[in-house]
């Protein structure tokens, strides 16, 4: 059985003084003789006394959290974000609670139930890859609980958020395959309702046309983006009469499957087969060949969505104009792509 925790009543009464006197003592009330103050906290200290600044922020209105709502915790990326989320809040005298809405809309609305019952000051979000309606966010900000989304967004709603340039990060990844000689050039997107996979694919394309290569459709397979996606994806482009000679992938996870569907065919990387991948999570360092990856600047991103959050926080009772801002990728040429000497 769990050890009772001492309360401010367990040191009352073996002292024979009240609570609130306890409660004075401890908070180091003028009010309160010096010889009364050093008996409550010698006792307090004997008995492992360990106040609820929780509770105490609780009665004041305050209770110094935030929450926080991410797809999963695997992989570098959200890691690196949340790990960012906490430096800024601790700077601010803030606590994070983190939930994981493992990539679905239900367990997400259960999260967000959580925060709410845990009277979270405010609350970041990237969304489930199966969310497509806003409602109960907008049961949140009828509640007048600050949101700051990161990442993943729903196109359509006027909210704060922070997310990378992700069609500059897809144009990018293109125009370096094309740079390297690549012509026809795949692309594996994520769900398109998303904010990140939709442009990801837009950028995609703006890069071929601005060569005047026609997208084709064949060449752009729609997955969930996992490392088995990528696979059967990179067996269905094998099976094309005229297969592509370069892929770029809007995630690491589903290019890291096709690099292994390549090995086992015997396809080279880079000479026979270019790849650039999205995110740069660590293994992409670890791969052979390594993979060429677009960095999305994940602490940073994590870093500001938190001071986005506290200054709505801040400037709640005035009129707060939803904002966004827009983190710019960077390309980390790696061995998957480079056909030619840099």
């Amino acid at each position: 059985m769990a050890k009772k925790r001492t309360s401010i009543t367990d040191i009352a009464n073996q002292l024979g003084i009240s609570v609130s006197t306890v409660s004075r003592a401890l908070g180091g009330h003028s009010a309160i003789s010096d010889a009364t103050t050093k008996r409550v906290v010698a006792l307090a200290k004997a008995l492992g006394y360990q106040p609820n600044n929780l509770a105490a922020g609780l009665r004041r209105g305050r209770s110094k959290m935030l929450g926080v709502i991410v797809p999963h915790i695997d992989g570098n990326f959200f890691s690196q974000v949340v790990k960012g989320i906490e430096a800024a809040a601790s700077k601010a005298g803030y606590h994070v609670l983190i939930c994981q809405s493992n990539e679905d809309v239900a367990h997400e609305r259960e999260n967000l139930e959580t925060l709410m019952n845990a009277q979270v000051e405010g609350i970041l979000v990237s969304l489930a890859r199966t969310t497509r309606e806003f409602q109960h966010f907008e049961d949140v900000r009828k509640r007048d609980v600050p949101l700051v989304f990161f990442d993943r967004i729903l196109e359509g709603y006027d909210v704060s958020a922070v997310v990378l340039d992700d069609r500059a990060g897809g144009y990018r990844a293109t125009r370096h395959l094309l740079d390297q000689g690549y012509r026809r050039i795949a692309h594996f997107g994520g769900p398109q309702h998303l904010n990140i996979y939709k442009y990801r694919r837009q950028g995609y394309e703006d890069a071929l046309r601005e060569q005047n290569i026609p997208v084709v459709e064949e060449l752009t397979i729609i997955s969930d983006m996992k490392m088995e996606d990528g696979a059967a994806g990179m067996k269905q482009l094998l099976a094309l009469p005229q297969p592509p000679d370069a892929v770029f992938s809007a995630s690491d996870f589903s290019v890291v499957g096709a690099l292994e569907v390549l090995k086992e065919r015997g396809v080279r990387v880079p000479q026979d087969m270019g790849l650039v991948g999205f995110s740069n999570e660590l293994f992409s360092r670890l791969t052979e060949p390594k993979l060429t990856s677009i960095d999305q600047h994940c602490e940073l991103m994590g870093t500001a969505a938190t001071r986005l959050l506290l200054q709505i926080m801040e400037e709640q009772d005035q009129h707060f104009t939803p904002r966004h801002v827009v983190l710019q990728p960077d390309l980390f040429v790696r061995a998957s792509s480079l056909r030619q000497a840099p």
